[in-house]
């Protein structure tokens, strides 16, 4: 196996990282189809629907990234701060 000319690591490489967002959405996908198969038995009725841990994990991060970024606007500090 020859290696690439320069000294990149193959996760920094483009063509790597493709191939992986490839990968990831596969299996994403596959999971999501896979949910259609399976008969589900919620407890509070919309947790029973296709697809409802998929989006609930995304709303969830989403609301936590947000969450974390007004966070940061709170205790954001300048950069002098620890100036004498």
């Amino acid at each position: 196996m020859s290696q690439p000319k320069n000294d990149e690591h193959w996760l920094a490489r483009p063509s790597s990282i493709r191939l992986i967002w490839i990968a990831f959405v596969a299996v994403l996908a596959i999971a999501v189809i896979g949910d259609f198969f399976i008969d589900h038995h919620g407890a509070f009725g919309v947790d029973g629907t296709v697809g409802f841990y998929a989006w609930y994990a995304f709303v969830s991060c989403v609301v936590l990234v947000v969450a974390a970024m007004g966070l940061g606007v709170l205790l954001r500090r300048k950069d002098t701060y620890y100036d004498g």
